[in-house]
């Protein structure tokens, strides 16, 4: 798959939301109702780790999630207003901007799954995933015990917009996958009709960072952020070292996550209040890592699920729950793994850290023959792309005046996309990367919520 599939796309006489009403939304039915009759159901997954609050859990041997797709509102930092399109004055207290999304409901009991009905979150959940062993011998079937990936999809329609009768479906972009059914392109295999779920099948054979996202009506739905991050990790793995690919070279301590986006208000506005979008004015209004702009990457993750509506500083996040804030100890090797599926080209700055660049698109540039990877303060990443990077941090910690750790800004060198709807002051992608001296719990970092 190229960038190709998410640029703007010339209107169609005959759309996909008239073609995915007809015999494909039976087919997806039909399928849907045999997969739950073969009780291939969602279970519990607890978060792997504070970093990625999402994440599948280490080693699990039946990987299956349960994902829902709605819409809802969510919370962008304080700017000058753009009446009428922001803050949009059909958001309910503590929103101001409509959007699409994936939320994670494999610990929601399924009779209750409906009620996340309108409570979308941007950017979506962080999916980890072991890679697939065929050879594998602990388990009754292959399946058990080869980590095979089951992700049910629930449409639970929009709430905002119950005229809308749009189909969702999940792309793995850039992921190789033999059989078109599970690919989620609608227009060769199926997309998810309101009121119906579905469950995608994997087999993770290649480690890396990819990206997932909406193919229905894909320009549309990504903008409003149905798009989030997934992983694979290699065989390679055991309980006391992590590596990111097959080389020895690629061991890590800790791994971040990022999902570089930008997001348009005018768009967004226009889909809440029944008004169509022309594509080629796209003019991004804020730039967001995990759904956020800064400085509200430097909050802590929260629980999307929670009923807690009015914490992070009077900032609700609940609906923009993953954390952009990258934290570790002297010395450690850290994993920063970078996806753009937004529209526009970003350029990744670290200062005071070198960066080395290990993989490209899920491409490792080191294996047993050969060390392609480089060295730079500043990754390169087009719409579509990813990127694995290692920093070593630093063996000595210089706290900055008052705090327990040095910090060091992670940020887009553009510097036309560091600012929030237009204002002055630093905004948009942007973070830190915090340093803390040996022996610093995790829980003293600052990432849970």
């Amino acid at each position: 798959m190229t960038s190709d599939e998410i640029r703007p796309e010339p209107a169609r006489a005959l759309d996909r939301r008239t073609l995915i009403k007809g015999g494909l939304g039976l087919l997806a039915g039909g399928l849907a109702l045999e997969e739950l009759a073969r009780g291939a159901r969602a279970v519990a997954a607890p978060p792997r780790a504070v970093a990625l609050p999402m994440a599948a859990p280490t080693g699990s041997a039946t990987q299956q999630l349960h994902l829902a797709a709605t819409d809802g509102w969510a919370s962008l930092p304080a700017a000058t207003p753009r009446a009428p399109f922001w803050p949009d004055p059909l958001a309910p207290p503590g929103y101001d901007v409509y959007v699409f999304g994936f939320r994670d409901v494999t610990s929601v009991p399924a009779n209750l799954v409906v009620n996340e009905r309108g409570k979308a979150q941007i950017c979506a959940p962080v999916l980890g995933f072991d890679q697939y062993d065929p050879a594998a011998t602990t388990g009754a079937t292959l399946e058990e015990r080869s980590n095979a990936v089951r992700i049910t999809l629930s449409n639970l329609g929009l709430s905002v917009r119950p005229d809308l009768t749009d189909g969702h479906t999940i792309h793995w972009h850039g992921f190789t996958n033999a059989i078109p059914l599970f690919d989620g392109v609608p227009e060769l295999s199926i997309s998810v009709p309101i009121g119906r779920e579905f469950t995608y099948y994997y087999r993770p054979h290649e480690p890396g960072t990819y990206m997932y996202h909406c193919h229905f009506e894909d320009v549309e739905h990504v903008q409003m952020g149905m798009t989030g991050v997934v992983y694979v990790r290699p065989l390679r793995n055991t309980p006391t070292q992590k590596f990111a690919y097959d080389a020895a070279s690629t061991a890590y301590d800790r791994e971040f996550a990022f999902m570089l986006t930008e997001l348009w208000v005018e768009s967004h506005y226009r889909d809440a209040h029944i008004q169509t979008t022309d594509w080629t004015d796209f003019k991004p209004s804020f730039w967001l890592l995990n759904g956020r702009a800064f400085p509200d990457t430097l909050k802590p993750s929260t629980d999307p699920l929670t009923t807690d509506q009015t914490s992070d500083s009077g900032a609700n996040l609940r609906y923009n729950p993953v954390s952009s804030l990258v934290a570790a100890n002297v010395s450690e090797r850290v994993l920063l793994r970078l996806a753009n599926l937004g529209y526009q080209h970003h350029a990744m700055t670290l200062d005071g850290i070198p960066m080395r660049v290990i993989a490209k698109d899920a491409s490792p540039l080191v294996d047993t023959s050969r060390d392609l990877s480089f060295e730079t303060n500043t990754v390169e990443i087009g719409p579509g792309e990813s990127r694995d990077v290692i920093i070593t941090m630093p063996s000595t910690v210089t706290p900055d005046s008052g705090k327990p750790y040095q910090a060091f800004r992670l940020y887009d060198r553009n510097y036309a996309y560091l600012n929030n709807g237009g204002d002055a002051g630093y905004g948009g992608q942007m973070t830190e990367v915090r340093l803390f001296p040996a022996g610093t719990p995790t829980s003293a970092h600052g990432l849970t919520a």
